[in-house]
């Protein structure tokens, strides 16, 4: 299965990552467009998306009131992994566009899931903005990366993709409940 990591941004004016691997080599970059994110989409079975990809039971909406946690949030909370709440102001933007293009991708068929870099960054020790760290962890387990500098969402697409590599290798952390599912 072809494997696709984003790091979505919650506005198509923001840098959204994207990772992929293409002839057993790294791909990395930046794409903006709801469509180029649906085009590039297309040519993958598995997509790794760094956003919430459901509302927590009970909410009809992301504007609706009701429960700011979903059950796989407290799952991932419990086992020591900060994040903000999918209900706080800029998430609300960024939950709405995830759910519009989950949606879009899974009428076509292509499987998707919730994923948080920053979790992975946690469970594998390393401080979630450090670059050099984050890069050094990519080279420790087999990404060749070009001798450049990355934006952090790239950064974070790569931490989409290796989530989406070990779930296909049945070696993810699966954080799952009645209203949601994050894969790390």
């Amino acid at each position: 299965m072809k494997v696709l990591g984003l790091d979505l941004a919650g506005s198509p004016k923001r840098k959204t990552g994207v990772a992929y691997l293409e002839n057993n080599k790294v791909k990395v970059g930046i794409i903006y467009e709801d469509e180029h994110i649906l085009k590039l989409s297309e040519n993958f079975d598995l997509v790794m998306i760094d956003a919430p990809l459901s509302l927590p039971e009970g909410r009809k909406s992301i504007e609706d009131r009701g429960p700011h946690f979903r059950e796989c949030d407290i799952k991932l909370r419990t086992f020591g992994i900060r994040f903000f709440p999918i209900t706080l102001g800029p998430m609300r933007m960024l939950t709405t566009r995830a759910l519009k293009i989950k949606g879009i991708l899974e009428a076509k068929g292509i499987k998707v899931f919730e994923t948080f870099p920053g979790a992975l960054y946690d469970i594998f020790g390393v401080r979630r903005k450090d670059k050099e760290a984050i890069k050094n962890l990519y080279k420790s387990i087999g990404f060749t990366l070009e001798d450049r500098e990355y934006y952090q969402d790239e950064l974070d697409a790569l931490a989409c993709l290796l989530s989406g590599i070990r779930y296909l290798s049945c070696k993810a952390m699966i954080f799952d409940g009645k209203d949601g599912v994050i894969v790390i």
